[in-house]
């Protein structure tokens, strides 16, 4: 049974993911801070998921529980990197330092820490397997204060593209996963700072993606052949496009 390692376990996407990949047979760590939220999806999904309470901007942590993984789990024939968050929603000259090294820490920092630490044995192992890294569509369309989120989600394409061609030769695969807009997450509750109302209205009116339409997709690469690797893949819902240029103009 194959094994994979999903970041950001325990609530949206990486929730969803753990649950879609379970139910197709395969056995799951799922990683997060929050330990009590990885134990409620232990207690759903059963011992097919293995909870690993965990910051992945911790570098020590990371590597300490990655090489303490136990018998039976060390195998990581999928790697989901998850973990990422936006934070605030201010202009540039406006926004908080604080906030820019948060997004840092986790949506870069953290997703080097876990491949780092995984890569290897992956390499070594000479068996199939399949990194997969959410990027977003904020690092390939600008748009009003994402300016640190959508350069943290811009070095994630980049990063898994030329992963990919370290890897050539090898039978590691790797694809950057890009979402749009997508409700039903805590993504804009933690961008707006817990301001619950504000987050409900980014998707007021809109058929969003969801979680589960992403956790459908990385099934759906998991499942393909040892030989194809899709090297990126960018999703919107049809009710999101792409912006207009913008125009600043001078008031009379």
């Amino acid at each position: 049974m194959n094994i994979a390692l999903v970041t950001g376990a325990s609530a949206g996407f990486g929730a969803a993911i753990c649950r879609h990949l379970a139910a197709a047979g395969w056995r799951v760590i799922g990683t997060a801070r929050r330990a009590e939220k990885l134990q409620a999806l232990h207690s759903e999904i059963g011992e097919a998921f293995l909870p690993l309470p965990l910051d992945v901007s911790d570098k020590a942590a990371v590597t300490a529980a990655v090489q303490g993984l136990p018998d039976g789990w060390r195998d990581v024939d999928l790697l989901v990197n998850n973990a990422g968050l936006a934070v605030g929603l201010e202009r540039a000259d406006t926004a908080r330092i604080e906030d820019w090294e948060r997004m840092v820490a986790t949506n870069i920092n953290g997703l080097l820490y876990v491949t780092h630490a995984l890569l290897p044995q992956m390499v070594q192992r000479g068996a199939s397997a399949l990194i997969v890294n959410l990027g977003s569509t904020a690092g390939n369309w600008p748009y009003f204060g994402a300016n640190v989120y959508g350069g943290t989600k811009a070095f994630v394409e980049q990063f898994s593209l030329n992963l990919r061609a370290d890897l050539a030769g090898t039978p590691v695969r790797v694809t950057v996963l890009e979402p749009g807009l997508c409700s039903g997450t805590e993504f804009s509750n933690v961008r707006f700072r817990g301001d619950d109302a504000r987050a409900a209205a980014v998707y007021e009116g809109v058929q969003a993606l969801t979680a589960d339409d992403i956790a459908r997709t990385v099934l759906w690469l998991a499942q393909q052949p040892a030989h194809v690797n899709v090297n990126r893949i960018e999703m919107m819902p049809v009710a999101q496009s792409f912006a207009g240029l913008s125009v600043a103009r001078k008031k009379n």
